[in-house]
């Protein structure tokens, strides 16, 4: 039911999606003759303009990816990686039987790179199928053929295909993992989505270090960088503030111990 209500909910969070439907709302006033047509459709578009034009959407998602930084590479070699599902399009890749990267795809593909630094690391993957109604494809699957194809060797690799949320991705993942007291496990993900990665996995009881990749702005000099596309700017508000509602959601339903966990 969760899982089923945070995608429905999900999409009228998005503040593009919510401000397309504002601007239809508007317009069918207008249809109608009703009155407040005019305020409604001039608030979506100036919602339209500030959020794709401004850097509203850098502003949101830097305190979260910079509230992590990458693990010490000095040190005890980790025993596992642990590689968070979202690089996938499970609906192109069931449709056309091959595989389909999204714009997460670095969470892949520096799998390649700890790979060769760590040769003793098991590399686990944590991703089944994200869509409401299933596709056919998991992302477990798809990571396999990526993970062959980049020479890591199957004995090495641990495949989680039933998850479905951050959540899940905890839970099933230490349960694959068989993990014991003392082990060291990176996690990879996506700098923007580390922290609510990292408050479901302490949860869980299963502790990791944040290898965080697929930065989506340079640093806080963004900050007061403004988009050249309204599409661009209103992307990243869109991932932003996805992140957000996910992160207060899961703490109001006490899946992690703070709405910004900590370091």
């Amino acid at each position: 039911m969760f899982f089923a209500l945070s995608k429905i909910l999900g999409f009228v969070a998005l503040p593009s999606n919510a401000l397309a439907l504002l601007g239809l709302a508007g317009a069918l006033l207008a249809a109608f003759g009703a009155r407040g047509a005019a305020p409604v459709m001039a608030a979506a578009i100036l919602g339209l303009a500030v959020g794709g034009l401004s850097p509203l959407g850098s502003l949101l998602l830097l305190p979260l990816e910079e509230r992590f930084p990458r693990a010490a590479e000095t040190g005890e070699a980790p025993v596992g990686i642990v590689v968070l599902g979202g690089s996938f399009d499970t609906v192109v890749a069931g449709a056309r039987r091959d595989v389909a990267l999204t714009e997460a795809a670095e969470r892949l593909t520096a799998v390649a790179e700890l790979a060769r630094r760590w040769p003793e690391a098991r590399i686990l993957f944590s991703g089944g199928s994200g869509t409401l109604l299933f596709d056919g494809a998991t992302e477990a699957d798809l990571a396999l053929r990526m993970f062959e194809s980049f020479g890591v060797a199957r004995e090495r690799i641990v495949l989680e295909g039933a998850s479905r949320n951050t959540v899940e991705n905890a839970t099933l993942s230490k349960a694959a993992a068989g993990l014991k007291e003392g082990e060291r496990w990176l996690l990879v993900t996506s700098a923007y989505h580390m922290p609510r990665a990292i408050g479901c996995f302490r949860a869980a009881g299963f502790p990791v270090e944040a290898w965080p990749v697929d930065y989506r702005t340079r640093g806080y000099e963004d900050a007061f960088r403004p988009f050249g596309s309204v599409s661009v700017g209103l992307r990243r508000v869109d991932i932003a503030v996805r992140e957000w509602v996910g992160l207060v959601t899961y703490w109001l339903l006490g899946y992690v111990s703070a709405p910004l966990p900590r370091p």
